[in-house]
């Protein structure tokens, strides 16, 4: 299936000088907005109320969620565990609550469902050490990410190629990542966890349109780079917009009927799905042709014959 035919011809790379400063403008936003906004860091980083419920029967835990929020409490997490009847619930303790055994107890009293009886099983404390523990490793994770990725592309391509795609990579990160601190969304764990698998969606778009690149600069000899840039991208264009649009659809049902506790991932999702498209066609390749790539970094063969030939 084919949303637009392999020899079609949009001139993607004759905007390239818009894009590219239209990309690195929306990323000093989103950095201006880190900075000075900060983040809306959830429970997972900055402490709060664990509590763990048992209920007679099952029960959903968005239904248990609302109950949360009608008392008072705010931005709880409620997640199932074990059987449907078993459930935790994190959330900042309201004033007056006191210790986390009073603060427990009266979690459980604000989510009585009538005909289903419920049961504090544990409360405990979570300090915001564990966050600050949690934001590491966060961190160590995508910087293992970033590296993983930057060497499998430059063993696998050339060294252009890898600070292109860890460029483009780090731009649609650094947009996800700054909405949220523009937005004032909440930041939790499973944001993060959005956050590193738009990593991966984004380097797995921008390595298909490489790997056309490559074959293209070794079989168009007589094409100027841009041409052969702009053609790949062509080529790739119905399978980019294709799976995008796929995944985008799946991220967008989990957005909408999976709960609030995974509203964040798939928010992250979403906005990285189309970010990663977008950067693929009018960032990668841009940003590929500003690095001076061309058919003598993938031919080692034609610079040694482009030498030979300019010997006396």
């Amino acid at each position: 299936m084919e949303l637009f035919p392999s020899n079609s011809n949009f001139n993607f790379m004759r905007v390239r000088v818009v894009s590219l400063t239209l990309a690195f403008l929306i990323m000093a936003v989103a950095i201006g907005a880190m900075a000075v906004n900060g983040f809306n860091y959830a429970l997972d980083f900055t402490g709060g109320t664990v509590a763990e419920l048992r209920f007679d029967k099952r029960v959903e835990a968005e239904a248990v969620r609302k109950h949360l929020v009608d008392a008072g409490f705010e931005n709880p997490i409620v997640q199932t565990f074990g059987t449907g009847n078993d459930l935790v619930v994190r959330l900042k303790p309201r004033e007056g609550d006191g210790d986390a055994a009073r603060s427990g107890q009266a979690i459980a009293e604000a989510v009585q469902f009538e005909g289903n009886n419920v049961k504090l099983l544990r409360s405990e404390s979570v300090g915001p050490q564990i966050g600050k523990e949690l934001a590491i490793n966060g961190m160590y994770a995508a910087i293992f990410v970033v590296v993983g990725f930057g060497a499998y592309v430059w063993f696998r391509f050339e060294f252009k190629f890898a600070v292109a795609a860890l460029i483009t990579t780090l731009h649609d990160v650094v947009l996800v990542v700054g909405w949220f601190a523009l937005s004032g969304h909440e930041f939790d764990l499973t944001v993060l966890a959005g956050v590193l698998s738009v990593m991966g969606f984004s380097i797995n778009d921008t390595i298909v349109v490489f790997d056309r690149v490559r074959e293209n600069f070794r079989t168009l000899h007589k094409l100027s780079p841009i041409e052969v840039l702009n053609r790949s991208i062509n080529q790739t264009l119905s399978r980019t917009i294709i799976t995008s649009f796929v995944a985008f659809l799946t991220i967008l049902a989990l957005y909408l009927f999976a709960g609030a506790s995974l509203r964040g991932m798939a928010e992250s999702q979403m906005i990285g799905i189309v970010f990663g498209t977008l950067s693929s066609i009018f960032v990668a390749c841009p940003l590929l042709h500003w690095l001076g790539a061309n058919k003598q970094d993938l031919m080692p063969k034609l610079r040694d014959d482009a030498e030979l030939d300019r010997r006396p």
